[in-house]
């Protein structure tokens, strides 16, 4: 996401900020999701106020922004009870049509890129993208693990990473434009009529995919991957241990005994020198280089999104239990605001016009 020049955010001393009238979209704006109240809200970030509410379908879980930053997409998860992403207007402040996924149930984990709505879909174990130029779901791919929750595309989404939280595993999905050959020793397929043998073509129509599970902790959902896109760490909320894979060896490499309990997600700061773990009341920070915790600090009763901002002054946490978002200072790691966007907020986004 590209960082725009004047964003520049004021210090704020600790407060709690209530919902305003409805006024205009701020660029860059900060984008939560109210699960109890079924709503998007709208929030400048050098104010904390929340400048708007935008209905979005029930349980709404996940949220992205589109690149131009004009259209959010919010999954309706349920459990798999439901199937649509819905979308909003972000300059109209306006619920859009549904987009219905069909079988696809369950959709929750989020990512916008190459132009596309990518999305994982528990209930039915796949993955897949939509595409809002042409207003269809353009690619399906099964996953094969149970609770395929969130999801990661690499750019030129040739890669794509995935946590399957009741299979406690990563997938990782690379694509490939060849077919593997037969396997040695095999007899080839027969020859056509006058022709070179029969059989599937070398580069099936839009290429393949190799898909490889990693062992990632039990229970795993939350992960990032590092801004270099060399490694993606995940965390167990069962152990509370760390796990580090190598995207190109694909297996773990390290692991960090954070006694992360609870986690719920991870995320880099943009310059890749922490993690940041919620965890249940806690949020917990690691140096990236030493892999070791550097701080550990009381949140609420519990907790769920994690969002940066882009400049990597502040970290907003969800905390779900206590009805707010907490804005913390990565320089100080005090809580220097809270904001009021609903009950039970969750899922977090930036949307840059």
């Amino acid at each position: 996401m590209k960082l725009l020049p004047r964003f520049v955010l004021l210090a704020a001393a600790p407060f709690a900020i209530a919902a305003s009238a409805a006024q205009t979209t701020p660029s860059p704006a900060l984008l939560i999701l109210s699960k109890a109240d079924h709503a998007l809200a709208i929030v400048d970030p050098t104010t904390l106020q929340v400048v708007g509410h935008v209905p979005v379908g029930d349980d709404p879980h996940e949220i992205v922004a589109s690149a131009d930053g004009k259209t959010a997409y919010v999954s309706n998860y349920g459990f798999g009870a439901f199937h649509t992403i819905t979308p909003v207007d972000l300059v109209a402040q306006k619920e859009l049509t549904p987009i219905d996924l069909g079988a696809l149930r369950g959709p929750h984990g989020l990512m916008f890129q190459e132009g596309k709505v990518w999305f994982t879909a528990e209930a039915a174990k796949a993955i897949g993208s939509y595409d809002p130029a042409s207003g269809k779901i353009d690619w399906i791919m099964g996953i094969g693990q149970n609770r395929t929750h969130m999801i990661y595309v690499f750019p030129g989404a040739r890669r794509i990473a995935t946590t399957n939280v009741n299979s406690g595993t990563v997938t990782i999905l690379e694509k490939v434009e060849g077919r593997p050959g037969p396997p040695p020793g095999s007899m080839p397929p027969p020859a056509g009529p006058g022709g070179p043998p029969m059989g599937p073509p070398s580069v099936p129509p839009g290429g393949d995919w190799q898909l490889t599970n990693i062992a990632g902790g039990e229970r795993n959902e939350g992960f990032d991957v590092t801004p270099d896109l060399k490694q993606a760490w995940t965390v167990s909320p069962v152990d509370g241990k760390v796990y580090i894979i190598d995207i190109d060896e694909k297996r773990v490499t390290a692991t960090i005994d954070a006694n992360a309990q609870r986690a719920n997600r991870l995320k880099f700061t943009p310059d890749g020198k922490l993690a940041l773990i919620s965890a249940g009341p806690e949020f917990v920070v690691i140096d990236v280089a030493t892999q070791k915790v550097i701080q550990r600090m009381a949140t609420g009763h519990g907790s769920g999104g994690i969002l940066v901002q882009p400049d990597g002054a502040r970290a907003y946490v969800a905390c779900s239990p206590d009805n707010y978002v907490a804005v913390i200072d990565l320089k100080t790691f005090a809580i220097v605001g809270r904001i009021q966007p609903g009950g039970n907020p969750d899922g977090m986004a930036w949307a840059v016009r």
